[in-house]
């Protein structure tokens, strides 16, 4: 063949072009080595020889690969015939950067594999090797924050209160928290049942996977079927062409919160009882029916009773509904409890925004005790946060609560013994909240002034001379 029409042969030019890549990389390369189909090594060039700490080819010709390179994935190449483009491997405690790729003949078929070492050392891929550090940090935040997004974060703890209204709720809660039995929490908006709901969560079996929380009100009658079932791929037109899943499907093996579940549609609660009842879904769209490991916690701030004598609601759903029930207090009749939720709530707001050491004093909470708190602990906290907002020092007093709070109908008077509406001076106010705070330490600490005093973070020097401005007696007890 001419030297011309050799340079116009394809084939020619296919093998010279193979040819000349493997003198290149076996020139730039720090090291190869190659293997035939029975993973035998069959060449290894000059290079490489030092590294593997051999002295002569002749050492690795014929050796199965692994006794020259331990833990070698060159075998599985030429097995497979499916390349490895690009890996780090160690290699007498150095990590060297290598590529692996089959060696095929003229018919395709693999019949060994070849391996080269890029770099012995990683300096030069340090920009490669950072951004590739900081995807996976990346995918890691995203992964943590998809699973917080079905996370439950508040525990029995965050719950305080030693009211008996809220040491029985949390009394059944915690029993609650070791069955698997459904839950219906009723109370007035405000009251902390969806925290409940979670520290249910949390102190359960079912605490590591998903909580799933739905506003049944919230959801457009129209989607509320395939919100909470799902949907087979093409249901309806414009419905998504793989489908989706119900919010039951992506609660499987935890708990499914349901707010005001008063608020759900005649038709939807058939379905549901058929959920509580045989542990299976039916997606929209779809004629397979598949099982669903999921507890319920549902929660009202409605009568359901009288919902179900309206026709309203479904009686035998109720019922299904109601195998536990837990009935939050609302704050006004828990105010013996302000001084720790309000401490609790301060914590919290301090940790979600730049309000450092946030503290409150008597006087705020003598202010914020003759509310009535319609809207309860939620209210509550709106109150704190926005009365922290207009502090310039990050403690509240009873002035920055008392501009904020609502004033009229729902302003309560201190004393039962006063007119209803009647204002009350400041001072008296806070006097009154003062003398509360001490005879309930008092008959906590049954009647020791050392305990008593320290519970209150005051000395007991003070603490004599408070009980003798209000004229209160100590108790045998005390001495």
């Amino acid at each position: 063949m001419s030297a011309s029409s050799s340079i116009s042969d394809p084939a020619y030019l296919r093998a010279r072009a193979m040819e000349t890549l493997f003198e290149r990389l076996e020139k730039l390369c720090e090291g190869a080595i190659a293997i035939d189909r029975g993973g035998r090594v069959v060449y290894v060039n000059e290079k490489y020889l030092a590294a593997l700490g051999l002295t002569r080819i002749s050492e690795a010709m014929g050796r199965p690969i692994e006794e020259v390179i331990p833990n070698s994935l060159m075998r599985k190449v030429a097995e497979t015939g499916e390349p490895i483009l690009l890996d780090i491997m160690e290699l007498g405690g150095e990590q060297l950067v290598v590529t692996r790729m089959p060696i095929e003949d003229e018919n395709g078929t693999v019949i060994g594999a070849i391996g080269f070492v890029l770099y012995d050392h990683l300096e030069s891929l340090k920009p490669l090797l950072a951004r590739v550090a900081q995807l996976e940090s990346d995918l890691r935040l995203a992964r943590r924050q998809l699973s917080n997004a079905r996370a439950a974060r508040f525990t029995f703890a965050d719950f305080v209160g030693t009211t008996p209204a809220i040491a029985r709720a949390k009394e059944l809660a915690g029993r609650a928290a070791r069955q698997s039995v459904t839950v219906l929490l009723t109370g007035e908006t405000g009251t902390g049942k969806e925290m409940l709901a979670q520290a249910i969560h949390n102190a359960s079996s079912r605490a590591d996977k998903p909580f799933v929380s739905v506003n049944v009100a919230a959801i457009p009658e129209t989607l509320i079927e395939s919100e909470f079932f799902g949907t087979a791929p093409g249901a309806y037109t414009g419905a998504d062409r793989r489908g989706r899943e119900g919010k039951f499907r992506i609660a499987d093996g935890g708990t499914l919160f349901l707010d005001e579940i008063g608020e759900m549609p005649l038709q939807l609660q058939s379905k549901l009882l058929r959920v509580l009842q045989e542990r299976e879904i039916e997606p929209l769209g779809s004629d397979k029916i598949s099982k669903v490991d999921v507890r319920v916690v549902a929660a009202t701030n409605v009568d359901l009773r009288k919902r179900v004598s309206d026709g309203a609601f479904r009686p035998d759903l109720y019922y299904r509904l109601n195998v536990l029930s837990i009935e939050l207090p609302p704050l006004r009749d828990c105010l013996d409890d302000l001084p720790e939720i309000s401490a609790r709530l301060l914590d919290d707001i301090s940790a979600s925004g730049d309000y450092i050491k946030a503290k409150i004093t008597p006087s705020a909470l003598a202010a914020l005790a003759r509310y009535d708190w319609p809207g309860n602990v939620r209210e509550l906290r709106n109150i704190l946060e926005r009365a922290l907002i207009l502090s310039d020092s990050g403690r509240l007093t009873g002035e920055d609560v008392a501009r904020i709070l609502p004033v009229g109908t729902e302003a309560r008077p201190a004393s039962s013994a006063r007119p209803a509406g009647l204002v009350v001076p400041y001072a008296e106010a806070e006097a009154e909240f003062e003398k509360h705070t001490l005879e309930q330490a008092l008959a906590a600490s049954n009647g020791q002034i050392t305990e008593a005093a320290k519970m209150l973070r005051i000395s007991r020097a003070t603490f004599y001379k408070k009980l003798a401005k209000f004229g209160l007696a100590a108790g045998p007890a005390s001495v």
